[in-house]
């Protein structure tokens, strides 16, 4: 999988899960992508800008209002230079301010400035995910054309917990290379990675990607290269 001269700008909102953009910068970088990151204050509580400007080996971009930033309008500079907006983790919270249009600090205003296309990784507690105004604001962003990877199931931070929920950081790499236009790219309002039509699967340690029609039968299996390895 390549991304080569891609550039993702990757909102990095406040949850447990932001740790995990530490080793998806990394991933991204070593397919060839150029990251630039924005971190909401709720994020810096969890990952340090120093450590993700390390990574990145840019600036890390966290306000609003920084007389550096914004001499030039940083934020409409920051969502139209990238090839691909990246929300991870995207919390409640965060999915809210986006569905209501809520533009109170970078992360938010960015994202309402941009005019490409926009990747969310949700994370969160199972009952916030399956809570009916999270259920409402994905649905508002979906319409939008706002595109979804995940949640996966399985254990969370708080102790005893468990469901649907968790950040999926890998796929989360397979589909930014297709977002981002990496070879065989999918287009996301026809090939939603929130579509249950669509599953990602692990092989020998490559993600793949399965299509499958509305009668539930396989119709192509494609690697996150965009190359198809079956067809029917």
């Amino acid at each position: 999988m390549t991304l080569s001269e891609k550039r993702i700008l990757l909102v990095i909102g406040g949850g447990i899960a932001a740790y995990k953009c530490l080793d998806l910068i990394r991933r991204l970088r070593e397919r060839g992508a150029h990251v630039r990151c924005v971190m909401t204050k709720a994020a810096t509580e969890f990952v340090t800008p120093l450590s993700v400007g390390a990574l990145t080996a840019d600036h890390v971009f966290t306000d609003l209002f920084d007389r550096h930033d914004e001499h030039d309008v940083g934020h409409i500079r920051l969502s139209r230079e990238a090839d691909l907006l990246v929300v991870a983790p995207a919390t409640a919270d965060l999915m809210a301010k986006m569905a209501s249009g809520l533009t109170n600090d970078l992360a938010s205003t960015v994202l309402m400035a941009t005019d490409k296309k926009v990747l969310v990784a949700p994370a969160m507690n199972p009952k916030m995910w399956d809570h009916p105004a999270t259920r409402r604001n994905r649905g508002t962003l979906e319409r939008d054309g706002i595109a979804f990877v995940g949640p996966g199931r399985g254990e969370m931070a708080e102790s005893g917990e468990a469901g649907e929920g968790r950040m999926v950081a890998r796929r989360l790499t397979a589909e930014a290379n297709l977002g981002a236009g990496g070879a065989g790219a999918f287009d996301h309002r026809r090939h939603h990675p929130f579509d249950r039509r669509v599953a990602f699967v692990e092989q020998a340690g490559e993600i793949l990607r399965i299509a499958i029609d509305a009668e539930c039968q396989l119709r192509q299996v494609v690697r996150a290269d965009g190359k198809a390895v079956e067809a029917f």
